[in-house]
């Protein structure tokens, strides 16, 4: 599945409940698109969307190119075709964060896909596959552009295999029941691995309208540095929103459903 929109960067990113709980019904196993990055498009499946639905991947398929970590290496567009381990080295680290957010910091095994290029060297490939190794995962070429279904078996052998072990747990970055502000806090610490967090004019804009709506209340407390700050959490009345909301989308769901199901 792939989603239909808003992207990660203003939405969830990912397609919706009623698409995944209809694909689980008509198949021994759902390959779903989670937006883009393992630090936003993910972030949201999984802290999200997983925990409303209340399920958990079995296993995480990390998408990377050669070319693309040359360019975070500092490789200019025009030379990505040139082979260059040094520039490679310094864009794997880019690649290894995505992993160690998923594997560590969500709890979930993980499998690197490298969709192979032509101008692909195999002394670059081999550096990817030993940096990967170091974190415990491995990888796997995709070569379906060239090769058809047989360019992605080794992909889907290790998928199967790591979603047939079932090692994974999945941790979620932030608890429900904190405020607005800790749970951003959260994402920029643990997911972005930020010092923490400035607030613009136009989200302290955003954050007092809640409150003035009543859906969100202030009050001051300690950090865990000692100093004061303000905190954010929701309140009856924000809670009783997120309820009509809520409602509103079960009834939607139930017609949807039926639809479905009618023959």
């Amino acid at each position: 599945f792939i989603h239909g929109g808003p992207f990660a960067n203003i939405a969830h990113g990912c397609n919706s409940i009623m698409a995944t709980n209809m694909a689980l019904k008509l198949g021994d196993y759902v390959v779903t698109e989670a937006g883009f990055g393992a630090d936003l498009g993910a972030e949201k499946f999984l802290d999200i969307k997983c925990r409303k639905m209340d399920i958990q991947p079995d296993v995480v398929v990390i998408v990377a190119t050669v070319r693309a970590l040359k360019y975070n290496g500092g490789v200019a567009k025009a030379d990505l075709n040139n082979e260059n381990l040094e520039a490679l080295e310094k864009g794997i680290p880019n690649l290894l964060r995505h992993i160690e957010n998923i594997t560590q910091g969500f709890g979930l095994p993980a499998v690197v896909a490298i969709n192979r290029f032509p101008t692909d060297t195999e002394a670059e490939l081999q550096l990817i596959y030993d940096k990967c190794k170091e974190l415990g995962v491995n990888v796997a070429l995709s070569e379906v552009w060239g090769k058809g279904s047989e360019g992605g078996k080794a992909l889907a052998e290790e998928v199967v295999r790591l979603a047939e072990a079932g090692a994974g747990k999945l941790q979620f970055t932030y608890d429900v029941n904190e405020s607005i502000m800790d749970k951003i806090n959260a994402v920029v610490t643990k997911i972005y691995h930020g010092a923490g967090v400035d607030y613009t004019p136009a989200a302290q804009k955003e954050i007092k309208r809640l409150e003035e709506l009543g859906y969100i209340a202030s009050y001051w407390g300690s950090s865990g540095a000692g100093a004061r700050r303000r905190y954010y959490t929701i309140t009856p009345a924000g809670r009783e929103a997120c309820r009509q909301l809520l409602a509103e989308w079960t009834e939607t769901k139930e017609i949807m459903d039926k639809l479905l199901h009618t023959e």
